[in-house]
């Protein structure tokens, strides 16, 4: 028998069935979007056993329900609650994600280029940052629950990620911790304080991630046992051989990365997400993984982005928001960035190198990097003409931005931007009068 609707959701087709759900393709005609629609077998929530602990994991995903919006993670839109013993359906509405799991790159003979999925787990520690401000733990962090946005994994592909099934999650509010859910997760990617049913913080998400990582690049767990005691036992007190094992061609500091993250000491492992997507980043810094020359991983333009004073205030969200809208180039000593006389509809950032502003021959100004040019013509209206020539002294990378892009940013995003503007043009007017003061000061005197 098919299902036609579920609610006010029309269903498309069936996504995929597990041990306790049905995922269906819904249509939400009211907000125009396709979603996904988990509903819970209803023989699952009346099982005498389990049913209490399916009904848990149930209602503390629906209370998340718009409360966790980041681009990486699954946003929960809708949940709907039976009464216990009810016939009714019981079920989450969440957004469709496309592209599958990351279980299919977990095979030795399918594994993702390792710059692919550095980025991959990068986008991972940012989101569950950001879950770990608002309060939340995951727990169960495993391949089957990040998701892929989009079925394009190639090299060129950059591609996004989200992450799923925060069933099992720690929420915290104020002073009070409280875990809805006891005895779940998969051991194989849980930390040694959780299969020991120890307190958890975010570091128990933070191992997880670890070993998520180390099944990426090897295509094999890093503990491998007969069954969940002897897994227990391996995960408490055995040390895993390191990814390079495995794979010869990885560089150092993902071995490194690695077992840091998945060390069985706390105060071994990295203390919280920003240290982990650090070094993360840092890889490609070091040119270990990828050439800078043909493209700028994302995890790159978010850390660049984030150390500009210019984006201080803006969120993490945010900063995403500018990763995907920007353009970044490598551009060589000489090359003329921008046209004096010529009329305009962008600004750019200097990240690295220095840039010289140049009038009819003469030198007005050195660009540094972290520094803003050309934001007039966004702030004029998009009529604007440059006023003077900006030319490469060296080779640097320049982010540009289209004040098409800006003006389609979210709104937040557009604020942050123009508060930024208003903060750069002081500066440069105070400066502009200290220059005038001492200049006038001789004749004064």
């Amino acid at each position: 028998m098919s299902i036609e609707r579920i609610g006010k959701y029309e269903i498309r087709g069936k996504l995929g069935e597990g041990a306790t759900s049905t995922v269906y393709l819904g249509y939400d005609s009211f907000a125009d979007r396709e979603v996904a629609i988990k509903v819970i077998f209803p023989e699952v929530l009346k099982d005498r056993e389990k049913g209490k602990l399916y009904r848990n994991l149930l209602i503390n995903e629906a209370s998340l329900a718009g409360k966790l919006i980041h681009p990486h993670i699954v946003q929960i839109f809708d949940a709907v609650m039976a009464e216990p013993g009810s016939d009714e359906l019981n079920y989450i509405v969440m957004e469709y994600v496309p592209g599958g799991t990351l279980e299919q790159f977990c095979r030795a003979d399918n594994l993702l280029p390792i710059e692919r999925l550095v980025e991959i787990v990068f986008k991972c520690t940012r989101a569950l940052d950001y879950a770990f401000r608002m309060g939340v733990t995951h727990r169960d962090i495993k391949p089957a629950n990040i998701l892929l946005a989009a079925a394009d994994t190639g090299t060129g592909g950059g591609g996004d990620i989200k992450i799923s099934d925060f069933g099992a999650a720690i929420q915290s509010a104020g002073d009070e911790t409280r875990t809805q859910v006891s005895g779940v997760g998969s051991p194989a990617y849980m930390s040694p304080q959780q299969v020991r049913e120890m307190p958890l913080t975010h570091q128990t998400d933070i191992y997880s991630l670890g070993v998520v990582m180390y099944q990426l690049l090897t295509g094999r767990l890093p503990f491998n046992a007969n069954n969940n005691f002897a897994m227990i036992y391996a995960i408490c007190n055995s040390a895993a051989p390191p990814p390079s094992t495995f794979r010869a061609d990885l560089p150092p500091s993902l071995d490194a990365i690695v077992a840091r993250a998945m060390q069985k000491e706390l105060d071994a492992r990295y203390a919280n997400w920003e240290e982990f997507a650090h070094d993360l980043a840092q890889s490609f810094r070091n040119q270990q993984l990828a050439s800078r020359q043909s493209r700028f991983p994302d995890s790159e333009k978010f850390e660049s982005l984030r150390a500009i004073d210019f984006f201080h205030d803006f969120s993490d969200v945010e900063i995403w928001e500018v990763v995907r809208f920007s353009r970044w180039d490598e551009v060589g000593p000489e090359t003329l960035v921008m046209k004096d006389g010529e009329h305009g509809d962008s600004f750019c950032f200097l990240l690295d190198g220095e840039l010289r502003v140049i009038k009819k021959g003469r030198m007005l100004n050195v660009l540094a990097p972290g520094e803003v040019f050309g934001e007039m013509a966004v702030v004029g209206g998009g009529h604007h003409v440059r006023g003077a020539d900006v030319v490469a002294q060296t080779t640097a990378r320049v982010v540009t931005i289209a004040g098409q892009a800006l003006r389609h940013a979210s709104d937040a995003t557009r604020m942050h931007f123009y508060q930024s503007f208003l903060r750069v043009m002081a500066s440069r007017l105070s400066l502009a009068n200290s220059r005038l003061a001492s200049v006038a000061s001789p004749a004064a005197n």
